[in-house]
């Protein structure tokens, strides 16, 4: 039932009219999606992973992203891998069940209505984590959706 509430589809993180990756993100992370560019060696791409930045590149070039995070992560738990031609990028948020409007702080924010709808999707999942006896994949929220972070004493950490 949980799969029910994942991301529907990825958000576009565009600059200069181009995509520079897609995301999406659960209670626990954000993930990043990069298409890496062709004839390029795999053991040349990097990753590096920091509490509050990222930087993304190949070995011997100016970064193709170098970015503070739009909120802390944890270093331990983070990590990249490479696949089908492309950088998968899984960061752990230090907060779970935080909503983030963008993976990059002040750039790509989401909309607020489609900020919103992801802190909704999360609430769902976390109902669903809370109470995995339920199916919460039809239910709605009317009105404003409390935080997922904080509502009835906040995430309970097992």
């Amino acid at each position: 039932m949980a799969e029910k509430l994942a991301p529907e589809k990825r958000h576009d993180f565009i600059h200069n009219g181009q995509k520079v990756f897609e995301w999406d993100q659960t209670l626990e992370e954000v993930n990043m999606y990069i298409t890496l560019p062709p004839n390029v060696h795999p053991k040349s791409f990097h990753c590096k992973i920091q509490s509050k930045h990222i930087e993304v590149g190949i070995k011997g070039n100016p970064p193709y992203l170098n970015h503070d995070l739009s909120a802390p992560v944890k270093t331990d738990c983070s990590f990249w891998t490479l696949e089908d031609d492309i950088m998968h990028i899984t960061l752990q948020k230090r907060e779970k069940g935080q909503t983030w409007a963008s993976p990059i702080l002040g750039q790509g924010q989401l909309d607020p209505y489609a900020t919103d709808l992801e802190q909704k999707r999360l609430m769902l999942q976390r109902f669903q984590e809370e109470n995995p006896g339920f199916d919460f994949s039809q239910a709605q929220f009317s009105g404003n959706c409390p935080d997922p972070r904080s509502f009835m004493g906040g995430i309970r950490s097992d």
